[in-house]
C-alpha cells in the first residue's frame, strides 16, 4: 500500500522556539525507530558546518539546500540508490526556500509519500511575506501557528530589526542573518508604538523664526 503524506507549514516569530520543536521532533523519531532526514537551506550563515542548532544548546546535524537545489531531485536519487525514502523531512528556516523548492516538496510528498515538516518564520522585518513561507501558505496541507508572547502580554507577530541603540529599522534588505543582537520580536501594537516613537525622534523641534 502506497503511503500517503503531509505537506506541513509550523510557523512563528523568531524565539519561538521553532528549532527546539524540530530538533525535538527528530529525538521521538529516533526513540521511535522512525526513520528521517533533516534539512537546512545553506543561507543561514550563523553556523560553520552542515547543523541545525537551538538557540538553547541542542543540536543535530543537517544536510544543506542551496539556492539551486531541486528538492524533487534529489529525494528521487536517493530513491533509487536505497529503494526507499525516510518517512519524514524534517525542514528548519523555511523562509529561505524558494518557491520552486517549496512545489518540489509537495511533489515529494505526493509522489513518494513522505511527510514534510517545515518550520520557519512567517514574514520579515517589515511585516512581509517571506515567498517561501507565501508559497507553503499557500499549498501545505496542515497549518499551524508556533505562538509566543511580547513584553507587554500581547501575542508576538512582528520580528522587528534593530540598531546597536535598540532603535526598530524599517528600511533595508529583506534577508540579513542575526540574532538577539540584531532582532526583536514584539506585537503589532509595540511595533508600531516604536516606529512612531522613532519617527518623532528623528523629526526636529520647530522654533520660531526658522524657516
Amino acid at each position: 500500500m502506497k503511503r500517503i503524506g503531509k505537506l506541513y507549514f509550523r510557523y512563528g516569530t523568531m524565539g519561538s522556539a521553532k528549532t527546539a520543536m524540530l530538533l525535538t521532533q527528530a529525538y521521538n523519531f529516533e526513540e521511535r525507530q522512525m526513520d528521517y532526514l533533516c534539512f537546512k537551506p545553506v543561507i543561514d550563515t550563523r553556523e560553520q558546518k552542515n547543523v541545525i542548532r537551538s538557540r538553547i544548546g541542542i543540536e543535530r546535524e543537517c544536510r544543506w539546500i542551496y539556492n539551486d537545489t531541486n528538492l524533487y531531485e534529489y529525494m528521487r536519487q536517493i530513491f533509487e540508490q536505497t529503494l526507499s525514502l525516510p518517512s519524514w523531512l524534517l525542514i528548519d528556516e523555511a523562509q529561505f526556500l524558494t518557491p520552486e523548492q517549496v512545489d518540489q516538496l509537495a511533489r515529494v510528498v505526493d509522489d513518494f509519500g513522505c511527510n514534510v515538516m517545515c518550520y520557519g518564520l512567517r514574514t520579515d522585518f517589515r511585516t512581509k511575506l517571506f515567498p517561501g513561507s507565501m508559497r507553503l501558505f499557500e499549498i501545505a496541507d496542515s497549518i499551524e501557528e508556533i505562538k509566543s508572547t511580547c513584553s507587554c502580554g500581547r501575542k508576538t507577530i512582528v520580528n522587528a530589526r534593530i540598531d546597536s541603540a535598540g532603535n526598530i529599522i524599517t528600511q533595508g534588505e529583506q534577508v540579513e542573518i542575526g540574532g538577539n543582537d540584531k532582532y526583536m520580536a514584539v506585537c503589532r501594537k509595540c511595533w508600531t508604538n516604536k516606529r512612531i516613537e522613532k519617527a518623532r525622534s528623528n523629526t526636529l523641534p520647530f522654533h520660531e523664526g526658522e524657516i
